[in-house]
């Protein structure tokens, strides 16, 4: 099937590579949504049954008269109306924690280290910006700490600025997942984000945010039993 697409000036082709790179080091194939104002792209492994799910949304900008034609062929299949309902935006249970990231570059070297020792990382965050990255095993515990990360003021209800109102400010929560899922995802993002955020369902999921300018890509990671 042929792809064809109007790419209005080199920048925004870049962005758009760079969006396209980023998702390409996540999985091998993935759904495209296409609709008037965005581009939706989805990769649904059920995180329930311990798969990792990712939702990302790209704003188409508008175009030009300047705008010239792109065509590229690659192997698409249609999805029928029927499974639609397959791929909607993944549902986020709750979460006890939301904590903005450290730098992400950061982030990955300590996690790329901590990879060689330990197949699984603990991801834990409280309600006063801190978080830790932990790992153990028989022979060795090593903890990476950080502070004063802030907290989105995520809206509740009650109008409550807090992911869990009532929720004691130093209580960790935590979770431990698969190291190499969330390397996979450090190592792959060429979005530069302009905010990165984690939320975390104890014991249950860590759902990741990367904002940057029309681009948002979430991707969920389910902890491990």
């Amino acid at each position: 099937m042929r792809f064809r697409a109007k790419i209005v000036d080199l920048a925004c082709l870049n962005h758009f590579s760079r969006v396209i790179n980023t998702i390409a080091k996540l999985a091998k194939s993935c759904t495209l949504r296409l609709t008037e104002s965005k581009l939706y792209f989805i990769l649904s492994d059920r995180v329930a049954n311990g798969g990792v799910s990712m939702w990302g949304e790209l704003c188409q900008p508008s175009l030009s008269s300047s705008s010239r034609i792109v065509t590229h062929d690659i192997p698409v299949k249609v999805i029928p109306r029927r499974l639609w309902n397959d791929f909607r935006e993944p549902s986020v249970p709750d979460f006890d924690v939301s904590i903005y990231l450290p730098a992400l570059k950061t982030m990955k070297n300590i996690v790329e280290r901590m990879k060689n020792i330990s197949n699984c990382i603990v991801i834990e965050a409280n309600l006063s910006g801190e978080m830790n990255l932990k790992i153990e095993t028989d022979v060795v515990s090593v903890t990476t700490h950080f502070k004063d990360l802030g907290n989105p003021p995520w809206a509740s209800e009650d109008g409550c600025q807090s992911s869990a109102p009532g929720r004691d400010l130093q209580s960790m929560a935590e979770a431990r997942i698969d190291i190499k899922k969330l390397q996979q995802l450090l190592v792959g993002q060429q979005v530069n984000p302009t905010k990165a955020l984690c939320n975390i369902v104890s014991k249950r999921i860590v759902h990741f945010i990367l904002l940057h300018e029309d681009v948002s890509l979430q991707y969920f990671i389910p902890a491990l039993v």
